[in-house]
């Protein structure tokens, strides 16, 4: 999708718009209210206001941006015309309306939002119709799409917050497999100037690396109940000085993952016992499925109990490439990596996240990166190459990690 030419984008924004509706209509049906209030709480956004956004985006950047056709390199503050509703600003640009606000019973409720949704998607198709089929002129096209599945992952994640019974399933568990062994080899990562990146994605950083051991799978819960039951949350030897902020920053002495109601000791070698809210639900965890909701914190401690280290990106890349018939499994669960978050040779901003809560450039050297996906992660948006980040408290996301060996 990142080099679809116009037919295939048509579809894609096509399906996307369907997901974004499909979810809202999810939420109805669980909130029991069209108006889909849901408590104002850190990670939170309205759902229709997000929806609202979702239609904004792709109109500031299409419809009503004259200067398009520049793809990339299309000015942060293009001119711009106006939109076919007159309050869209105010209703739904984030840097005019505060996050407090934008549960005001004033904002367009959801069949407004709805029409706003149609209406902007029946006019980004027809300028696609007419676009110039090389990927500048296709830019903006595949920005949207791509921004809409990620907002819409984050309905998801939203859900699984509030604890919202969504009817989403995970995949039942793969057998685990051990470790593998990688040979020595030159990389490049990153991505040229063709086809669509991200930000941060731009750029060529060409890299040695010696051979290495990873783990064939993200560290599962039987693994992470065995770093409870040692009392890793108790070993301040385990914790970076300032994860060891986090974790007496969290309530109630915090001794498990996010969404974790209770992880008990290993029993009879069958591995620990692990209850966790699941969209609302209760349920025992697979001790063989990937541990998640984990922050960065939680991830580097359990690697420094084993014996082990959090996987750096470019050998995840390597793995994610080279090793997929070996057995390595990689779209169980956004993944932590070691380093943190740094512009490759060759990297430029890009119009859109300038600013943004996307915005690579404002947290250079304090985000982490994440690799992989989750099963909220639609499959067009799934590639070995794409690079995530979040700060290292987060754990909302559908978070995991995998180490390898020293």
């Amino acid at each position: 999708m990142r080099r679809a030419g116009r037919e295939l984008l048509s579809l894609a924004l096509i399906d996307a718009r369907n997901h974004t509706l499909h979810l809202l209509s999810l939420y109805e049906q669980v909130l029991g209210t069209a108006t889909l209030a849901v408590p104002r709480q850190e990670g939170i956004e309205p759902p229709v206001w997000l929806a609202g956004h979702i239609g904004w985006f792709a109109e500031w950047w299409i419809a009503r941006n004259t200067q398009r056709a520049f793809g990339a390199d299309c000015p942060v503050r293009p001119t711009r015309l106006a939109s076919i509703e007159p309050q869209a600003d105010a209703w739904w640009d984030p840097s005019q309306i505060a996050w407090e606000e934008r549960w005001s019973p004033d904002l367009p409720d959801l069949a407004q939002t709805k029409a706003y949704l149609l209406d902007t998607l029946e006019s980004t198709l027809e300028l696609l119709e007419h676009a110039v089929e090389t990927d500048t002129g296709l830019y903006f096209y595949r920005l949207a799409l791509f921004h809409e599945d990620m907002l819409g992952e984050q309905l998801v994640v939203m859900a699984q917050t509030l604890g919202l019974p969504l009817g989403i399933e995970q995949a039942p568990a793969a057998v685990v497999r051990g470790p593998l062994v990688l040979p020595a080899t030159a990389w490049e990562l990153g991505v040229p100037d063709v086809g669509f990146a991200f930000a941060q994605e731009r750029g060529v950083l060409p890299v040695e690396v010696p051979e290495f051991e990873i783990d064939a799978q993200p560290v599962t819960w039987n693994q992470y109940v065995e770093f409870v039951d040692d009392g890793g949350y108790d070993r301040e030897d385990l914790w970076h000085p300032e994860g060891l902020e986090w974790l007496e920053r969290q309530a109630e002495g915090r001794r498990g993952p996010r969404h974790v109601v209770q992880i008990g000791a290993a029993r009879h070698g069958t591995g620990g016992s692990v209850l966790q809210q699941r969209f609302g639900r209760t349920v025992r965890a697979a001790g063989n499925h990937s541990a998640v909701h984990l922050a960065w914190w939680e991830a580097d401690a359990w690697a420094r109990w084993a014996g082990r280290r959090l996987a750096t990106e470019v050998e995840w890349e390597i793995a994610a490439h080279t090793a997929v018939r070996r057995g390595f499994r990689w779209a169980d669960v956004h993944e932590w990596t070691a380093g943190t978050l740094k512009p490759w040779p060759g990297f430029r901003v890009d119009p859109w996240s300038c600013g943004s809560a996307f915005d690579p450039q404002a947290v250079f050297g304090q985000a982490h990166v994440l690799r992989g996906a989750s099963l909220a992660t639609r499959a067009r948006l799934r590639s070995p190459k794409r690079r995530g980040f979040a700060m290292p408290q987060c754990d909302d996301g559908f978070f995991g990690f995998r180490t390898c060996a020293y």
